[in-house]
């Protein structure tokens, strides 16, 4: 059985449990989802159609991409259905002869407007586009990684921690000496090393801009590393699969921005201590939430989430009342405690985490660095 076999089968049980006779995944513009090449190994911008007797269709915008990198039982180019949803679902209908009355499933991002046109065109079929549906429970089930992803990310966690450490030399000689420095030499470098790229916009921000969570606009030419708290949040994709690391660089820091470091190592200390299977994440950000509250500070953002095709997947790990997930075996996930100060700057300290049948295991080895 091979990898994609395994999760698609997780797919089709519980498309019989609803009776759902066909469903669509969708990964096009404004619609993407990377369930798809974690059903497929397709790179991106397709359709996926799944049928009840287990037979996958793929309808890639590349036919080419397709037949290089994707694993499907029919690959058919979307062209030949006109790069329309609707006739693409009459063609699966035809290729799986799906009986009339069955239940279809459409993902649930699809417009209203959009969705009374399939029911309009599909009128022979129970049109199924809902909250809870097979796209959101890919999402659970893409929660739990497994051996193949956990070794990919694995892979992509070394050479990030490579990078790590050639950050901090680059920073302390002063080769490295500008927001823009700092971004460019990690897309160099990860793509030097085997990477597809950056898992997402690196953030960069030095003294001056480290007050934000996310720094606007993500880096510029400004100096990095100087007198104060700079902030560099980035990700390494490898295999479709990204890390995510902020590290923290402090230059005599003063009083103040001492108090934010403390109090974001302390969290961190905290944070990876109670993650243990079967673990509400939520009483986990919660804890970190009263930490910072004692030193009257607050968090402005979740503890930590999910990473795997996306830099943010399940698990949620945030203190909020809709959050019931709890730490399970194959699980990764970031533990990224921060404060931001309008004045003194910001700190924040994140890590990849993969929980095992025993515990947690750090996979990075971010930190904050004292120049």
């Amino acid at each position: 059985m091979n990898q994609y076999q395994a999760r698609l089968d997780k797919i089709w049980d519980w498309m019989a449990q609803e009776g759902i006779a066909l469903t669509m995944f969708e990964d096009t513009e404004g619609r993407r989802d990377q369930t798809i090449r974690w059903l497929t190994g397709h790179p991106g911008d397709a359709l996926l159609l799944l049928s009840i007797d287990r037979k996958t269709l793929l309808m890639p915008w590349d036919i080419n991409l397709a037949k290089a990198y994707a694993t499907a039982d029919m690959i058919i180019p979307y062209g030949d259905f006109d790069r329309l949803p609707i006739r693409a679902i009459y063609g699966a209908v035809e290729k799986f002869k799906i009986p009339a009355g069955s239940k279809i499933e459409i993902p649930p991002v699809t417009p209203y407007l959009v969705f009374l046109n399939y029911v309009g065109e599909l009128s022979d079929f129970d049109i199924l586009c809902r909250e809870q549906s097979v796209v959101s429970k890919a999402l659970e089930f893409r929660a739990i990684k497994d051996s193949d992803e956990i070794k990919i990310l694995k892979k992509a966690a070394g050479i990030t921690n490579a990078l790590i450490d050639l950050l901090e030399k680059k920073v302390c000689s002063g080769k490295i000496k500008t927001e823009m420095d700092a971004a460019l030499f990690i897309e160099i470098e990860a793509r030097k090393r085997g990477c597809e790229g950056t898992g997402f916009e690196t953030l960069a921000a030095g003294p001056e801009r480290s007050f934000g969570i996310h720094a606007f606009p993500s880096w510029t030419s400004a100096a990095f590393g100087g007198q104060g708290l700079s902030i560099l949040d980035f990700g390494l994709r490898l295999g479709g699969y990204t890390t995510d690391v902020t590290l923290c660089f402090a230059r005599e820091p003063d009083a103040s921005q001492e108090k934010i470091i403390s109090l974001v190592e302390k969290a961190a200390k905290l944070a990876f201590s109670m993650s243990n299977n079967g673990t509400s994440t939520r009483g986990i950000a919660a804890a970190v939430d009263e930490l910072f509250a004692r030193s009257r500070k607050r968090m402005p953002h979740a503890l930590g989430h999910g990473i795997g095709l996306e830099e943010h997947e399940y698990p949620s790990i945030r203190n909020r009342a809709d959050n019931e997930w709890v730490l399970s075996p194959g699980m990764v996930f970031t533990l990224e405690p921060g404060l931001y100060d309008p004045v003194h700057g910001g700190c924040r300290l994140e890590n990849d985490i993969l929980m095992t049948e025993t515990g947690p295991e750090i996979l990075t080895e971010a930190r904050i660095i004292r120049l």
